[in-house]
């Protein structure tokens, strides 16, 4: 397997769950990604005259038959996308992002995030602005301005992994259909001119970085062997750490979610061995990543920092209160147990 760790030390106050990395300027994940890239066909492509300086507005598009297929959001809504054709030298190359948001993992937690774009369509904006790494515009984006691109909602609260045949969970109407999500939207697009891809190229950030590896290798196999594949998981690295009271908040964490979307069966080979909370970290899944895989992970991340090492529940006398807000203000044994964390976490990795 191919895999190339990045650390960023930067630091800044921010926060969002879809925006788990932190201080992480878009020019320096362009150009680390593209040099990474050029090492194989992938990127590359004649540059069109300068255009717009706006992001394209792009229309979002419902999966057709969701009901019938049983791919749909926590509340029974159709999931959905928003996808810009291709042109020129872009025509036959896809770029895939898998948004992100978190998990939920108690039946009062999905029901209350039904009421929000993170788990219906319903909620969901009509249309988004492609930016970034999905921008049309060359001078912003200029390896992959004129790709098919596709920014793919997400909604079912558990990165795209679960699948529970009822629709009824403790008498509250939840679908957890995360699995046929991803299948019903990757058949929708293969039609849409997917299966003739020359290269193709998968990424999500946060809960979708995650669900990033976790579908890794699903997004190789549904091309040819001559296509060119890749993936980056973008702030997916969730660390598998003790938090400051020695409990593993996080792990107790998503086995709830697992148990609860029997997110499991995705993970057979892993759950044969240990237990199926563990089998959700990125640290077990890359062991059957054989696909190119590209890791960007901050290496001080302020949502792991606050919910994972020193959650709430651990940090009843607030003792973290303000390294958590500003990493400037941690003293030097918090800094010392965050760089404990992170080594230890990437070495599972190598």
């Amino acid at each position: 397997m191919a895999i190339h760790p990045l650390r960023l030390w930067r630091w800044r106050r921010g926060g969002g769950q879809d925006r788990v990395i932190i201080a992480l300027g878009f020019t320096i994940l362009l150009l680390t990604v593209v040099s990474w890239l050029r090492e194989s066909p992938i990127a590359g492509g004649l540059r069109p005259p300068a255009g717009s300086s706006h992001p394209a507005l792009v229309h979002l598009t419902l999966l057709r038959n969701a009901k019938k297929k049983g791919a749909v959001c926590l509340d029974g809504s159709p999931p959905g996308y928003h996808f810009q054709r291709g042109f020129g030298s872009g025509k036959d190359c896809w770029l895939l992002h898998l948004e992100g948001g978190g998990w939920c993992n108690t039946v009062a937690s999905c029901a209350s995030r039904k009421m929000t774009a993170l788990g219906s369509s319903v909620y969901m904006e009509r249309q988004v602005p492609f930016d970034g790494i999905l921008s049309n515009v060359p001078s912003q984006n200029p390896d992959f301005y004129n790709w098919n691109k596709v920014k793919i909602r997400y909604c079912d609260g558990a990165s795209y992994s679960g699948n529970v045949e009822s629709g009824i969970q403790n008498g509250t109407k939840l679908f957890f259909r995360g699995q046929r999500i991803w299948k019903g939207i990757m058949d929708e697009l293969l039609l849409k001119g997917l299966a003739n891809a020359k290269q193709a190229f998968l990424t999500g950030c946060s809960a979708g970085g995650l669900a990033t590896f976790i579908h890794c290798e699903d997004f190789r196999a549904l091309l040819p062997k001559e296509v060119t594949v890749k993936c980056l998981a973008d702030a997916g690295f969730f660390l598998d750490e003790m938090d400051i009271s020695q409990r593993r908040f996080i792990r107790s964490f998503y086995d709830d979610v697992i148990r609860l979307q029997d997110a499991g069966k995705k993970f057979r080979d892993c759950t044969s061995r240990m237990e199926p909370s563990q089998c959700f970290f990125a640290h077990e899944i890359v062991k059957n990543i054989d696909t190119p895989l590209f890791i960007l992970n901050p290496a001080y991340d302020v949502w792991q920092i606050q919910h994972i090492l020193a959650p709430e529940s651990s940090d009843t006398q607030q003792s973290w209160q303000r390294c958590k807000l500003n990493i400037h203000n941690c003293d030097s044994n918090q800094i010392e147990s965050l760089q404990d964390n992170c080594r230890g976490s990437w070495r599972l990795v190598f």
